[in-house]
Parts: structure tokens; C-alpha cells; sequence
């Protein structure tokens, strides 16, 4: 009788527990483990995906992503285990370029029908009651209307999924990797945790995050082997996220928003975004400044990653971040949102490449390891089909357009055309007590 098969799937944001749901559906018999720092249920976690609420949306201008997103969607609106957790608010996007348009020749390539349009400006301006009428409007184009979008309880679902995955016979280990266990003929055999415990498996995928550099950093220096190290394909990136708890007046204004976003070109850079009202009545936004956090990992070895605090210091906003969000308020509602007090800031850490693309890909220098992860900070609406196709990377069977846009060597477009590319350094964003802290 054969060995069952065994994968280890390192980290359990929406890339590791996406990937241990399709397996365990296809394999029921499969021994497999997620393995994660924090317990899924925990009241606060690292994972990017880890959040009050996260865009559902198909409202790419690139077809491939738009058609994958697509896919996700339907399952959000249909299936039971997704559904209670999207609200198909609509989104509004305001475009400083050909951006919804391209979205709307995408759909009709795709052939999906959909309640989306663009309007002039003015137009625009008398949309939901008005709400966003005191916008940044500044070098804005039209404005794409997409009712069908919308937006995710994405740590509710993210935890309701975890939860279906282990009652269908997925294990869940809470533990910090330290290692890789590679033997002589490089192939990868499992982990190593902090504790000095080892879990073994087939099937090794890293679905790590913002942490995949300097894990992949400081197991290429302990074995030896260079070529395990990320290099520049992947940099770790945080953005501040921030709520304010609206008033029984201001949350009858709000309660049926759209999702907002403010689009920029590269050189300006990454849209804003505004996200409707949670049931605590807490109204979201993010910035527009995402920023590295460079360190020396090794001795001369510098690179970008999260704090090293086990919450990532996620939590420790500084000043200069905080006003990032209060120029994110004033960019949808101007003088409207003036009194608000913002209750909530937090760091979210993702890892990113230069174009924007996942990495979803056998590791060339050790066989058995994969990796499956870079969420650039739009994954999370592609949660519920990720794992489809990192089994199908598993498998060798991921279609040659996806195989090559999702590769670990490709070649890489100048990180200066995406705008969501982290351009600044944390260390000059702390408040001054903060500094070299």
C-alpha cells in the first residue's frame, strides 16, 4: 500500500489555507498540515489577509487578473461556505487615465455582463446621494461605476475557511519556521521551528508573506546554498491601514457605499482606497505610501522585512502614517470627514514583485520546495481560487501563461510602472522617539 501523500504549507494567510482547502477536497486522504506563527482564531495575526475587510472586484485592466478575479467572485456569490461574507456594495473608481475603460473592453473580451459603466465627473459627483461629491478630483477623467464589486469580512472568512479546511482533515500547527530541511541530494524534506521540533513532508510550499525574503535569506546562509535566497524577486512592503467609528447620523450617509478608490499613475502613485462601513460601524481607508523596512538580515546582507516583533509591530504607528490616512479621508470626503476620529491604525506587511504578479512556483534549488505567495496587497479577492492553481503548480499543470507570468525566474519589468511598488523606507517615516529604536 502507498504512503498517503504529505505537504506542509507554511503560513495560513489566504495563499497557504487557499492551497490546504483545494488539496484536502482533492485528497482526502492526504496528510496535510498547515503550519503558521499565530493560531488561526487568534484576536490578531501577521497575515496581510488578516484584516477587518478587504475589496472583492474584478475591475482589473489586466485580462488575466480580471478573468481570475472573476472566477473568485462567482464562488463568493455562490458558494455557502464564501457568501456570508462578501457585500456586493459596488465600487466607485475614480480614473486619472483609460483605466475603466480597459476594464469594461475586458469584460466584454471575457464575455460577462455587468452592471458597470463609466460617467463624467459630474455626473459622478451626484452618485450615492452625493457622497462623494467633496473628492480629490484633481486630474480625473471619468469615473468607473461597478455595482457587481464589492468587499470581504476578510478575517471572518479567512478564519471560516481555516476552520472547513481542519474539519475536513487539515492539521493545523501553530510554531515560527526557523529552517528548511534539505538532505544531501537537495531535496527538501520539511521544516525546522523555532523550537527545534521538525515536521517532515513531500511537499514543501512557502506561503510566507512579507516574511519569505529573510526566511529563504537566512536558510540559503545556514545550508549553504545561495541559490535559495530570494534575491530581488520578492520585497517585503507595509502600507497603514485606519478606521474611524462613524455616528448614528454620519453611518445612515454611509451604510450602502461603494467600495472608493483614488487612481493615480505609477509616478504619482498607489490608489487610495475606502472601504464601507464594518458592523461596528467603522469606516476604512488606506494610504498611499508603502514603504520597505530595510535591515541587515546577515552580516552585509541587507533586505526588506517586517519587524522583528512577533506581531510586527503592527500596531506601532507612527505619525507621518497616521496622517497618510488622514489625507486618505480628506481624498474621498474632504471637509465631511474632518471630525472623524480615527480609532484603529495598522501596518499590513505583504510580500511584493516588480510587476504585481504572485510568485506560484516550484523553488529551483531544492526539490520538494515551493513557494506560493506574494500578494502585492490585492490577493485576498483571489482567495477562494488560489489553491486551485497552486495545486495545479503542484501538479504541473498550471497553463504556460500562467505557469510564466507566476514563475520564480522570469524576466522582471522596472518596479518605476507599478504604482503599488513600496518606494519609501520606514526607518524615515518614525517618529523621532521612534528613530533607531
Amino acid at each position: 500500500m502507498s504512503r498517503p501523500r504529505s505537504y506542509l504549507i507554511v503560513g495560513a494567510g489566504v495563499f497557504g489555507v487557499s492551497t490546504a482547502y483545494h488539496l484536502i477536497q482533492k485528497y482526502p486522504g492526504a496528510s496535510v498540515t498547515l503550519v503558521d506563527r499565530d493560531a488561526f482564531d487568534a484576536d490578531s495575526r501577521v497575515a496581510a489577509s488578516w484584516d477587518w475587510n478587504k475589496a472583492v472586484r474584478a475591475d482589473y485592466d489586466d485580462i488575466v487578473y480580471c478573468q481570475l478575479a472573476l472566477e473568485a467572485q462567482d464562488i463568493f456569490n455562490n458558494d455557502p461556505l464564501w457568501k456570508p461574507y462578501f457585500h456586493e456594495t459596488g465600487v466607485y473608481w475614480m480614473c486619472r487615465s483609460d483605466y475603466g475603460r480597459k476594464v469594461i473592453d475586458n469584460y466584454r473580451k471575457l464575455g460577462r455582463k455587468a452592471a458597470l459603466e463609466v460617467v463624467s465627473v459630474d455626473d459622478a459627483r451626484k452618485l450615492y446621494g452625493g457622497l462623494f461629491e467633496d473628492a480629490d478630483y484633481t486630474d480625473v477623467k471619468e469615473v468607473l461605476v461597478n455595482k457587481t464589486s464589492g468587499w470581504a469580512a476578510a478575517g471572518d472568512c479567512l478564519r471560516a475557511v481555516t476552520r472547513k479546511a481542519m474539519d475536513l482533515g487539515v492539521k493545523y500547527e501553530v510554531a515560527d519556521v526557523a529552517g528548511l530541511e534539505i538532505d544531501a541530494q537537495s531535496n527538501c524534506r520539511g521544516i525546522t521551528t523555532s523550537t527545534g521540533k521538525t515536521l517532515r513532508a513531500d511537499h514543501v510550499v512557502l506561503s510566507t508573506g512579507a516574511y519569505t525574503p529573510k526566511l529563504l535569506e537566512l536558510c540559503a546562509a545556514k545550508s549553504g546554498r545561495d541559490k535559495l535566497s530570494a534575491g530581488d524577486r520578492i520585497v517585503a512592503g507595509g502600507i497603514t491601514t485606519g478606521m474611524a467609528k462613524l455616528d448614528a447620523e454620519s453611518l445612515k450617509r454611509f451604510a450602502d457605499m461603494p467600495v472608493g478608490f483614488q487612481g493615480y499613475p505609477a509616478d504619482v502613485g498607489p490608489f487610495l482606497g475606502s472601504l464601507p462601513p464594518t458592523k461596528d460601524r467603522q469606516l476604512k481607508w488606506w494610504g498611499w505610501t508603502i514603504f520597505k523596512n530595510t535591515q541587515e538580515v546577515l552580516p552585509g546582507r541587507y533586505l526588506s522585512a517586517p519587524p522583528a516583533e512577533p506581531d510586527y509591530a503592527q500596531w506601532k504607528v507612527s505619525g507621518q502614517l497616521k496622517e497618510d490616512i488622514n489625507h486618505a479621508n480628506r481624498s474621498f470626503y474632504g471637509k465631511r470627514g474632518a471630525n472623524w476620529t480615527m480609532e484603529k491604525h495598522r501596518i499590513c506587511w505583504d510580500a511584493f514583485t516588480t510587476s504585481g504578479d504572485f510568485i506560484i512556483s516550484p523553488h529551483p534549488a531544492a526539490k520538494g520546495l515551493y513557494v506560493a505567495t506574494c500578494g502585492s496587497f490585492h490577493g485576498f479577492k483571489f482567495f477562494p481560487v488560489l489553491g486551485k492553481y497552486v495545486v495545479q503548480m503542484l501538479e504541473e499543470a498550471l497553463s504556460p501563461e500562467l505557469a510564466g507570468r507566476w514563475a520564480w525566474d522570469r524576466e522582471r519589468p522596472d518596479p518605476k510602472y507599478n504604482p503599488e511598488w513600496p518606494r519609501a523606507e520606514m526607518e524615515d517615516l518614525r517618529d523621532p522617539i521612534q528613530a533607531k529604536l
